[in-house]
């Protein structure tokens, strides 16, 4: 987060108090990122609206752009803007869809985490973080390359969000229930099972300065127990990461991600593997 230079503000006209844009004017506050301005519209000019707020954040002196653009759909044009001013975090304010809307259209916002590059903020209350607990949510019965690089970008962005808001930073592991059926002997116990993921918490543990108070590994499914947690500890931000699911495979299953962001009462950010967000990329500059 403190390394980020320019950070992709979404305005949403039709919301004159911008969720958004508070937490940007924060977040650059401290980091001195420029912000880049976004409204996405091919129907209306809202130059005027766009030089206001310009003219106000330059006023408290942060460094500004601002554009109005349109491109097939608002997650695509949010995308190519991000890619083309190389941002390096997108922040939007979420407003959630009803359940039939989700039954039928994949919401717009779950389509920009699932294709954005870069981190994504979604804002969803006024909420200050200062103080407050930051959860990161990880997986550490998954050992492979991709998910501990992973695992360590949660957590780095977690210690920067803490650092900068003089928060607290709790992390979540959830690991599954007991499965009789299991190949594995390790997993048909539920006592098996929690000792097996306290022993490879130990060394993500010794790895990441994390302590046994602000440790919480629970059983039970990922997008069940990050929401009770995040209500629990009354989260100001959730930090979790997404595999960027897409096609039918994403439209029947989901991602945690995407389950996680109507079910909590706070921020959400949401990161990507490296290997995910190069392929991303890849897709945005070939288009």
């Amino acid at each position: 987060m403190q390394a980020i230079r320019s950070i992709l503000v979404v305005i949403e006209p039709e919301h004159p108090e911008s969720l958004a844009l508070k937490r940007a004017t924060l977040i650059a506050g401290v980091t001195q990122a420029h912000l880049h301005l976004l409204i996405c519209d091919k129907k209306h000019d809202h130059s005027e609206h766009l030089r206001t707020l310009k003219d106000a954040l330059l006023e408290d002196g942060h460094c500004v752009t601002t554009e109005q653009a349109w491109n097939e759909s608002l997650h695509e044009t949010i995308v190519l803007v991000q890619q083309a001013e190389g941002c390096g975090l997108v922040i939007k304010q979420h407003f959630p869809d009803s359940s039939l809307k989700k039954a039928l259209l994949t919401p717009a916002d779950w389509k920009l985490l699932r294709h954005c590059p870069t981190p994504v903020l979604l804002v969803k209350t006024a909420n200050s973080w200062k103080d407050g607990v930051i959860l990161a949510a990880i997986d550490v019965g998954n050992t492979d390359l991709e998910h501990r690089h992973l695992h360590g970008t949660i957590i780095d962005h977690g210690y920067d969000i803490a650092r900068l808001a003089k928060a607290h930073l709790h992390v979540i592991s959830a690991h599954p229930s007991p499965m009789l059926s299991a190949a594995d002997p390790v997993f048909q116990l539920k006592e098996t099972i929690e000792a097996s993921y306290r022993e490879q918490c130990r060394a993500f543990q010794a790895e990441f300065d994390i302590d046994d108070e602000h440790l919480h590994i629970e059983e039970g499914p990922a997008d069940v127990l990050i929401p009770f947690m995040a209500n629990k500890l009354k989260a100001a931000v959730v930090v979790i990461g997404t595999v960027a699911r897409s096609g039918l495979s994403g439209a029947l299953i989901g991602n945690t991600a995407e389950v996680v962001l109507d079910a909590v009462e706070s921020d959400v950010l949401v990161l990507k593997p490296e290997e995910v967000a190069d392929h991303l990329e890849e897709l945005v500059v070939g288009r």
